[in-house]
């Protein structure tokens, strides 16, 4: 199957299905000598996996990571590292009547009558569990991202359905099940998800994500823009419907004497651009937003097709995510970093005795 390996340097090789007795991973690129052990990947995986709160999926996968590869007396060799983490609560029956169905929203339809075989059991290859080997891998580049350049990656919940949601503390957004960046939120969103999950429907919501401490010069002016990388890398996580680099459709309301960020000697006065001029970047905070879309998989009977192309009914029953919008953050954040790593490993490659004599305002700001 083609499209399994993301990235060029820092490369990451993604395989496994939902229900499979293991997903997992081979990540390639990653510069030898970094201190790593399986703790500081399980902090990540255990911020996305499943059965965390009662808002989301109660599959209950503990999502263990074991190391295989790549790493010796606690640090990286500059070997292929490989990741595997076993299902360990796979419940196929739940999907034994939609075997022969597709379901509205789902990709059972296209993935058919692409390969001419499919997986039903939780989505197979198609299903958000993949995303999982995805952070294991995010948590690497995120090590090296920060011990390298000092890379601070984040992401907070900004829109849960029709609820909008505030910042008042980044520290917030760790202690909630929702990530959202005011707690005087939480307990109206858990009074909305209860009521959500009661009606048997789903929705979306948006991510905000950011880097700060982006190195200036990273990314191509061509094919290879790093915003355009990070769109990739967005669009690339299960039900993500729409991605914005900094202003975004906004900037399609903006006039270019506000839009273009202006530039003094204590640094730019706005970042509209999000972080990245002609596909490199400034060393000012990329930012991201996301657009998630609501979980297809719902209780409420909804019109489709059989096999044989007959009308039926069909509602998804067993354990799923009300709004997948939520355990989304982190996976944001792993595609973030993956993407920035890879970048960092190019310029490395490509301009490592590049010497600009033109003062850099990047940090000023």
């Amino acid at each position: 199957m083609a499209g399994s390996t993301f990235g060029k340097l820092f490369a990451v090789t993604n395989f496994g299905e939902s229900h499979g007795p293991a997903i997992g991973c081979v990540v390639d690129g990653c510069p030898p000598g970094l201190a790593l052990s399986e703790a500081d990947l399980q902090i990540e995986l255990d911020r996305r996996r499943p059965g965390t709160s009662r808002h989301v999926t109660q599959r209950r996968e503990l999502d263990r990571v074991a190391i295989l590869s790549g790493v010796f007396e606690g640090r990286t060799t500059g070997t292929p590292i490989a990741l595997l983490i076993h299902n360990e609560d796979q419940k196929s029956r739940d999907y034994g009547e939609i075997a022969r169905t597709f379901r509205p929203g789902h990709a059972d339809y296209s993935y058919l009558h692409k390969y001419g075989v499919r997986d039903y059991r939780g989505g197979g290859r198609a299903s958000a569990r993949l995303t999982a080997p995805m952070v294991a891998a995010g948590a690497i580049a995120r090590k090296w991202l920060g011990e390298q350049y000092g890379v601070i990656i984040r992401a907070r919940m900004t829109q849960l359905g029709e609820v909008n949601l505030g910042l008042r503390d980044w520290a917030d957004v760790a202690e909630n099940p929702f990530f959202a960046g005011d707690m005087n939120q939480v307990a109206a969103l858990e009074t909305y998800m209860d009521e959500l999950r009661r009606s048997g429907d789903s929705v979306g919501g948006c991510i905000a994500a950011e880097a700060l401490n982006v190195p200036v010069g990273l990314g191509e002016p061509l094919f290879d823009k790093l915003d355009a990388e990070i769109a990739y890398a967005m669009m690339g996580i299960n039900a993500v419907k729409g991605v914005e680099i900094g202003a975004g459709f906004a900037a399609a309301r903006q006039r270019g004497s506000e839009h273009g960020d202006e530039m003094s000697p204590e640094g730019f006065l706005s970042n509209n651009a999000g972080g990245v001029l002609g596909g490199i970047s400034t060393g000012q905070p990329i930012t991201v937003n996301l657009a998630i879309k609501p979980t297809s998989s719902i209780r409420i009977a909804r019109r489709s097709i059989d096999l044989e192309g007959r009308p039926t009914m069909v509602a998804t029953e067993g354990r799923h995510d009300p709004c997948v919008a939520i355990r989304a953050t982190p996976i944001v954040e792993a595609m973030l970093a993956l993407v920035i790593a890879d970048h960092a490993l190019r310029q490395r490659a490509q301009c490592a005795d590049v010497v600009v004599t033109t003062p850099s305002i990047a940090r000023r700001t």
